[in-house]
């Protein structure tokens, strides 16, 4: 399938675009650790089955030093020794968060209160905004029919500033 809309090329779809992106941008200026965010953006992206997302989180993740060991068991973290017990509790939280239909109870007691654990008020926040933000931009990305292969790092950064 080609891509279908090109939401850039529209006024109004732009428009939106950018304030998602200035929003993003309180995120990624938060205390919430990059390694961390790009995991999770990464992981809710895989569960969205979308192939634009995984390939900018993958390519953003390894531009930034993340290794390679990681970011191919990020899909498994459950079953590896790779990532540590505050990483393994926001992946918990982003798949809970992002699983809403899979889960009668969205987050449950157990994942929220490791997350307590290991972040503190701004990082939570900063999480719970970054989970619902990446399940959004799988979506407008998934309607549209983007595509996963041509990602550069860096290439949405000037929609940050």
């Amino acid at each position: 399938m080609d891509t279908r809309f090109n939401l850039f090329d529209n006024e109004l779809a732009g428009t939106f675009a950018k304030r998602f992106a200035s929003a993003a941008l309180v995120i990624y200026q938060s205390p919430l650790p990059k390694a961390t965010r790009e995991l999770v953006t990464l992981r809710v992206s895989q569960i969205n089955g979308c192939g634009a997302c995984v390939d900018m989180h993958t390519k953003e993740a390894a531009a930034t030093g993340e290794t390679a060991v990681r970011l191919h068991l990020v899909a498994a973290w459950r079953e590896s020794t790779v990532f540590t017990e505050a990483e393994r509790a926001a992946l918990a939280f982003a798949e809970e968060g992002t699983r809403l239909a899979d889960a009668h109870q969205g987050v449950s007691d157990e994942t929220w209160a490791q997350v307590r654990k290991h972040y503190d008020d701004d990082q939570l926040a900063a999480l719970i905004c970054l989970v619902a933000q990446a399940n959004a931009a799988n979506r407008l990305a998934v309607i549209t029919g983007q595509k996963g292969g041509s990602y550069e790092p860096g290439m949405f950064a000037t929609m940050f500033t």
